[in-house]
């Protein structure tokens, strides 16, 4: 009888689906918002009415690092299209998406080379 084995996933498999899931977010992006190739979140807290409040400030950016004209509820779209794509990160930290790569890492501020002296 013939039984089913489980086998590992490829290389070649992982970076199929991951070929796959970066052109989906990435002609997602571009329906919310068109041009758009990065996008940057940030927590930031506010005071409304004497209260602190938590929220997200997020940046679109296009392929040369300008920014991408969108209202705000563009902004909620993108926002929210990264969380279901990426539930595990943690979006209590700054965060960086590049369509491009498909990469989502902290965006962590760095100091540009010339400054290093």
């Amino acid at each position: 009888m013939n039984t089913p084995e489980r086998t590992a996933a490829t290389p070649n498999a992982d970076a199929e689906k991951h070929a796959i899931r970066t052109a989906v977010i990435a002609r997602q992006l571009d329906q919310i918002a068109p041009g758009t190739v990065r996008v940057r979140t940030a927590p930031v807290r506010t005071d409304r009415d004497g209260e602190q409040q938590l929220t997200t400030w997020v940046v679109l950016g296009d392929a040369l690092g300008g920014p991408v004209e969108a209202d705000r509820d563009a902004h909620r779209a993108a926002r929210g299209l990264l969380l279901r794509m990426f539930p595990a990160a943690d979006w209590t930290r700054p965060q960086v998406y590049d369509a491009i790569t498909g990469a989502l890492a902290v965006d962590t501020p760095v100091m540009p080379e010339e400054l290093h002296r």
